[in-house]
Parts: C-alpha cells; structure tokens; sequence
C-alpha cells in the first residue's frame, strides 16, 4: 500500500502545487480502491485546513433526498457547523458553490457511478481554491473521462507476497501460514487472483477453522462464490443495460480467453452490439483486452456464472450451461427448454454422453453450442435454426439434421467429425464466416468443398488441418482467385492458401483465410 500512495503523490506533485487537482481511481470492485483512497486522504489530510471525505456516494445517492444529504454532509464538514439545511439539490449546488469558492479543499467523493454525483458535488470543479485536491473513486473509467479526469490510476490486483501477507493476517493473524496449512492457503490465493476483497473474506472466514474445513471450504467456492464476495462483484453487472448483460455473461460463460475479433462476429450477429459492449466493460473494469484476447478475472466470470445458476434451481431452465455436471443432466435426460441460449460441453477427461434423441428438441433458441471432448452415442434429429457458433468436436453423424437450415450460422467448426454433406445447408449458410475443419474422418472430395465454399459468399476464414480423408487435389479450386503460396510448415501438402480472394456466384469479392495444414492426402 505505502509504494502506492508514494507512487499517486508523484502524480499529483508532477501536476503541480498550485493547481487543482482532481484525482480519478478506479478498477474493479474489491481490488481495494477506497483502501488507497483513505490511504491518500489520511497521507495529506494535515496539509489542508478544509477537508471532507464522503463515502458510499453510490449508495447514498439512491437514498430518498440522498444527493442532499451529501450535499449537506459536504457543507457541515467544510463550515463546521452542523445547522445548516439543504432545501433541494439546486439548492444545495447554489450553497457548496458559495461556501466553498475560493477555499483549499481536500475531498474524497468514494464509490461515485453517475456523472449527475460528481456534478450536484463539485460543479465544473472551478470554484474550489489553488492547490485543492479532489479525489474520485468509481468502478467506471468512463465516468472520469465524461468529468475530464486527466489525472488517474488504476488499482490493479494484489501481487503474490502482497496478496499472502493480506490473507495471512485475515486467517491466522500472522504474516506467514501455518506449515500444515500452505498448500491450502495457495489453493486460496490462486482463487482470488489478488482481489483483496476476496483475501480478506475468506481469510476471516477461514479464520480459527480446522484443515478439513477448509478443503471442503474451498471446493464449495469454487463452485458457489462467497455471498459477501458474490455481492460486491455484482454491483457493476447491475449498472449493465441488457445487451452489456448478455455480452458479459457469454464471457463469463464461454468466451474468456478467445479472441475479440472472434466474439465480436458471434455476439453481433446475436444482436448484442459488442462494438459499445466490449468498451463498456472495459471502462466498469469487468474486462481487459490482452493481446487482442477478452480476458476476464476468475472472480468476475464465477460471479456471472453464480448469476446464471441462480436463474433456476432446474439447469434446463437457465439461459447458459457449462458445469459438466448439468450438461449431462440436460442432454441425456432431456431436460432442456427454450430459455437455454448457450451450452459449452467441457468434461474432466473425454467420456460419453449417452444423447436422447430428444435432447436439443425444445431447445429452439440455442444461440452456442462448443462440445470441447465428449463422444456422443447417438446422431441428432433436431438443431435450432437460432445457431451461431456450432463448434463439435467428434460430431457423430454424417450430415446435419432435416430441420437444421443454418441461416444464422456465423462459426462452423468441426474436428475428428463424420459429417460427409452439408445437404441444403449449402443454399442456407449465407451468413457463414469462419469454417474449420481438422483432424477429419470422413472422406470429402474437393469438388464438393468447393461448392460449398463457392456458397457461402460471407466466408473470410477457411482452416483444414490433418484432414487426411481430403481427396486429391489436382488443381486450385476455381472459386480462389488469387493464392499466396507460402513455405510449407507442414509434409507434403499443396498450399498453404493464406490469404487469397474468394470469388462468388454473385460476384461479391472477400478477404479469405484459407489454411490448409498437415493435410497429407492433399497432393500437388
């Protein structure tokens, strides 16, 4: 903590002594920002001989009359006198504005969410005296960016000796574990990923309990987060309007890790607009953007996930299914219902679902479906018309179910898959962007692959990899109007067509990606 306050005194001296400075902190909820707020507050508090911290202005403001109530608060604090009445919020602005214009002020506006807080407290921020310092804490950057916060700092998540110092002292109000407890107290801090909400929950939590307790403690959160810490995390979820809701929680559920470009096809073609979703998150500190991946803290995705569960006690009735567990119940009992959007089928190791010839039938919104590495021991007769990804691995029939058109199909994936023909498919899949196939059983001739790339006149991304059932290609395919040919990574195969244009029946021209990789049957 003390580097850090160090670190923002830095800051706010490069601005200058004689400036109004106005400070914005933020990140996610429970990574400590009202900790270091305080820390800063108490650090110049000396230095000031007005000086008011109000906390909790989120919840306060909700209040009836809770904007006033600040406002007073804020008046009581800077002309120490208690007897002063606000009438209503213009008049409050009217009486800070009066009372407070000239003056060296020191405030801390805690847990702001809405831009109307910052303004009814502050004004355009011109009235306070040289040399004043204002500091904001807020989950939302955005939010500093619409009150022209140019100062800023953003609380990052706990380092490993910060985070096993902070949780010690929770559990065993010691700097260091107990020896028979170290394994358990990593399992710990590995599942708070250095949210110093979560360290300190648990930490009191755990605190004074025997060994046994706390494995089975430990399993239980990784499954149902702690109440206290489920709480706190869902506050910025709330804040969320439907689409971001959505956006969030096919994150939480399915899409952590993937690539943004990616999630931004699916998600927009389920009408969710990412393009402003992604932005919004980002800014509430709910994602981050590494390397062009969604990446999301395993306590932000468990909240999401633990909001889903809630939906329903019956896991056929909830929007999204992961946990393997479910996903079996649903598939092999049948159990599924039209609220399932989503299902992603990721086992402990590779087993058999035992499939009900009914199992996706009164599943008619099914936007998802990811099969990561289980086996099906039936074909289907049934998939909703509703789907944008279909990515199955070991897909267990030759050709898609009668009913199945795939108008809004935007992800095809298969791998180690018996489909041999995509039937009417071909007519339907205009939408279709990205189409990778690998490690392929069937035998598919290259002149039907051709047809149904020919078909598909969105397609940008074409991957086969060790698909060695691949017929002999003797030519490149007529509808690849121009080929990069590239050095070989993989034996003996024809081009690695990375990047070449797609040309279609009704002449629309694309940027393709077509990759064909350790495809061994494929000969020049």
């Amino acid at each position: 903590m003390e580097s850090r306050v160090q670190h923002i005194h830095k800051k706010l001296l490069s601005e200058g002594v004689n400036a109004t400075r106005i400070l914005g902190i933020f990140g996610t909820g429970g990574v400590g920002k009202t900790s270091l707020a305080k820390a800063i507050y108490n650090s110049l508090i000396d230095q000031f001989e007005d000086s008011c911290f109000l906390a909790d202005v989120r919840e306060t403001s909700k209040r009836e009359h809770g904007l006033i109530r600040l406002q007073e608060t804020f008046l009581h604090k800077i002309l120490k006198e208690r007897s002063l009445k606000v009438e209503n919020i213009d008049d409050g602005i009217n009486l800070v504005k009066e009372n407070v214009f000239g003056k060296r002020v020191l405030l801390l506006l805690d847990d702001v969410d809405q831009l109307f807080q910052i303004e009814n407290l502050l004004g355009e921020c011109d009235w306070f005296g040289l040399g004043s310092i204002i500091i904001i804490t807020t989950r939302d950057e955005h939010l500093l960016t619409s009150y022209n916060v140019h100062l800023r700092y953003k609380v990052k998540e706990l380092g490993h000796d910060e985070a096993l110092r902070l949780f010690c002292w929770n559990a065993f109000k010691n700097e260091k574990p107990y020896h028979d407890f170290v394994e358990l107290v990593e399992d710990v801090l590995h599942y708070a990923g250095g949210l110093p909400l979560a360290l300190m929950v648990l930490g009191s939590y755990l605190c004074g309990r025997d060994i046994r307790y706390w494995r089975s403690a430990i399993e239980k959160y990784k499954k149902i987060p702690h109440n206290d810490i489920q709480e706190r995390l869902r506050i910025s979820y709330d804040g969320l309007d439907e689409s971001e809701k959505n956006i969030f929680l096919d994150i939480a559920c399915f899409f952590t890790g993937e690539q943004e470009e990616y999630v931004t096809k699916i998600l927009d073609a389920s009408g969710f607009f990412p393009g402003i979703g992604f932005q919004v998150l980002m800014d509430k500190s709910l994602i981050t953007m590494e390397s062009g991946r969604l990446v999301m803290h395993d306590l932000l995705k468990d909240m999401g996930r633990e909001i889903v569960r809630q939906e329903s006690k019956e896991p056929g009735k909830r929007t999204r299914l992961w946990f393997h567990e479910d996903v079996r119940y649903v598939l092999e009992e049948a159990k599924g219902t039209n609220e399932i959007q989503g299902i992603l089928v990721e086992l402990p190791e590779q087993d058999l679902i035992n499939l009900n010839p009914k199992a996706f039938l009164k599943m008619t919104r099914l936007r998802i479906f990811i099969n990561r590495n289980a086996r099906f021991s039936r074909r289907l007769n049934y998939l909703s018309n509703e789907l944008r990804v279909l990515d199955w691995h070991a897909y267990p029939s030759p050709s898609f179910p009668q009913n199945f058109h795939g108008k809004k199909l935007i992800v095809l994936k298969m791998s180690e898959s018996l489909l041999k023909e995509l039937g009417d498919g071909v007519k339907s899949f205009q939408n279709l962007k990205a189409m990778r196939f690998s490690e392929y059983i069937s035998v598919i001739n290259v002149v039907i692959l051709a047809e149904w790339i020919r078909g598909f006149v969105r397609l940008r991304d074409l991957t086969l990899n060790y698909c060695k059932q691949l017929k002999e290609i003797s030519e490149v395919p007529p509808n690849i109007e121009e080929v990069d040919a590239r050095k070989s990574r993989g034996p003996s195969m024809l081009y690695p067509y990375i990047f070449g244009k797609l040309k279609t029946p009704k002449g629309y021209v694309s940027e393709v990606n077509v990759d064909l990789l350790y495809s061994d049957e494929i000969k020049e």
